[in-house]
């Protein structure tokens, strides 16, 4: 648990706020730390925004804002951020098929407004920005993917040009959220009143997180960060197939084929990374070739110890894996406490 100092009198802004993440990371502040000044909800879609004011009021939690913006106007990121100490970017187009079919409208979200969130915080003089990543931007072979690998090189080699600001830029990358907006969880839970759960490939496998994990390493990378770590945590594993034995034992579950852009294992850290790869104990981290402070101290402070040459991490290799019964417990704990078979 942090220290209240942390947090004592401090605004954070949160672009994508009315997401499955920001929703959770907005809970977990205003439960854990009182003492914020401001949480601030910056995202473009108002229906959303009067949906989660609904649950989260300003009359109930004084420290909230709701301001409309999109992270490609640059303008306005520097007048939100005004006053602000800590950034956690979550905005992002997210969907691999709808990003293959729109490609230009992902590249302005994904890559211009990562370097615009990167340069507001620069004027604006935040302290701490954590920028989320995904699975899909090691390795790439979809643009959604591509565009997170841009984004993320961005907001590390932020570091290298922020001056004598204190900031300090940093990515979490983590894999399938479980029970996020449009994951395969929900997907499958609602084709189950049909009987038919279509599988796209028998042999496909996901890293899996819960949106409280997905929360902690936010958490800890806006508190520990040095700047320019992009942090991998230790998760297990899910084949597709058991996910559907676990919703629809009963259900059809026809092969469909891969959509495009998809890949049929996900990675965290190529061979390639291994050079730069630490393990923290928790979680992993990738450092940039040349870090702007000592590695030796770094590494020293930490604990690090870099993983072997060409060590990678992927959702088909995997030491740790979910059961078909472990992943029925974790559908109640964390996306349906009503689910039953």
């Amino acid at each position: 648990m942090s220290t209240n100092n942390f947090w004592d009198g401090k605004s954070v802004l949160i672009t994508g706020g009315t997401g499955s993440l920001g929703k959770k990371l907005t809970s977990h502040i205003l439960t854990n730390f009182p003492e914020v000044r401001r949480v601030i909800i910056y995202s473009r879609d108002e229906q959303k925004q009067f949906v989660m004011a609904q649950e989260y009021p300003a009359s109930r939690f004084p420290q909230i804002r709701y301001l409309i913006g999109d992270v490609r106007d640059y303008e306005r990121l520097e007048r939100a951020m005004t006053g602000v100490d800590y950034v956690i970017h979550a905005a992002a187009m997210k969907h691999v098929h709808i990003a293959e079919y729109n490609p230009d409208e992902c590249v302005k979200t994904n890559v211009h407004g990562a370097q615009n969130v990167i340069d507001a915080c620069i004027k604006t003089d935040v302290s701490r920005v954590v920028a989320l990543s995904t699975d899909k931007a090691c390795a790439p072979i979809n643009l959604y993917g591509a565009t997170k690998l841009a984004s993320d090189k961005l907001f590390v080699a932020a570091n290298n040009y922020k001056g004598s600001r204190d900031i300090r830029f940093s990515v979490v990358r983590y894999g399938n959220v479980m029970g996020s907006n449009g994951s395969v969880i929900p997907f499958f839970i609602n084709k189950k009143k049909e009987g038919r759960l279509p599988i796209t490939s028998e042999k496909m496998t996901r890293f899996n997180i819960s949106l409280q994990g997905g929360v902690d390493m936010v958490m800890h990378a806006l508190e520990h960060a040095w700047g320019s770590e992009l942090f991998v945590p230790k998760i297990p594993s899910y084949k597709i197939l058991d996910v559907a034995e676990a919703i629809g034992p009963e259900c059809e579950k026809p092969v469909v084929g891969i959509r495009p852009g998809e890949k049929i294992h996900e990675e965290m850290i190529t061979p390639s990374d291994s050079y730069n790869t630490y393990d923290l104990g928790k979680y992993y981290t990738i450092l940039p070739t040349v870090t702007p402070w000592d590695l030796e101290e770094f590494k020293s402070a930490h604990n690090a110890e870099q993983v072997p040459e060409g060590f990678s991490y992927n959702s088909g290799d995997n030491d740790e894996w979910e059961t078909v019964d472990s992943l029925r417990e974790l559908i109640v704990k964390h996306v349906d406490n009503s689910f039953h078979v």
